[in-house]
């Protein structure tokens, strides 16, 4: 699941010292569950005004009824969805990734080269719903957290095991280097 495997099974690493390609291992968001009241209130909007268009009181318009309805589903359905989807996670090969906003981008990334821990914390809601928040510190930079991750604990794995292999390729291309003999620094 690291490293793409040849049909026999064994996987493709880099030769020493070659620069290995960085490749997207996965892609994923916060689970979607955040978008069900906003998916309830889409279907409600909908319902009403379907039910009072054309059946308002004198002073009211189909037109003001559109336009609320269409304030409403701004504001309170397509916001939150745009929030959703505009935060997202990418692991790759080299790092993990964070990026989110929707004006203003922000991005965090976390080498697997350095090493780092990994925390899993699951609420009793995030149980139910088979998510889990994880928490990546290596002591140095600050920790960078992924929440409501679906399927954690295969996202654990995967990080696990990228930690595992980038230092297993660092410490080998740090060993397989040819050494410099010092020069004589006498003129």
């Amino acid at each position: 699941m690291t490293q793409p495997a040849p049909s026999f099974g064994r996987p493709v690493a880099p030769a020493p010292g070659a620069a290995a390609p960085e490749l997207r291992v996965a892609r994923f968001r916060t689970h979607a569950r955040r978008l069900i009241w906003p998916a309830l209130l889409l279907i409600a909007v909908a319902g009403a005004v379907g039910f009072f268009s054309g059946n308002l009181p004198d002073p009211f318009t189909d037109l003001m009824l559109w336009s609320a309805a269409g304030v409403v589903v701004l504001l309170l359905v397509v916001l939150p969805f745009l929030r959703w989807f505009a935060h997202a996670y990418t692991v790759t090969t080299r790092r993990v990734i964070e990026t989110s906003g929707l004006i203003v981008r922000r991005r965090a990334e976390l080498s697997h080269v350095r090493g780092y821990s990994i925390r899993e914390s699951r609420g009793p809601i995030q149980r139910v719903w088979g998510t889990g928040t994880l928490e990546l510190s290596n002591g140095v930079d600050p920790s960078l957290r992924l929440v409501n991750i679906p399927a954690v604990s295969l996202v654990h794995e995967v990080l696990a095991d990228q930690v595992e292999v980038s230092q297993i390729l660092a410490h080998r291309d740090s060993h397989s280097m040819p050494t410099i003999p010092p020069q004589d620094i006498r003129g």
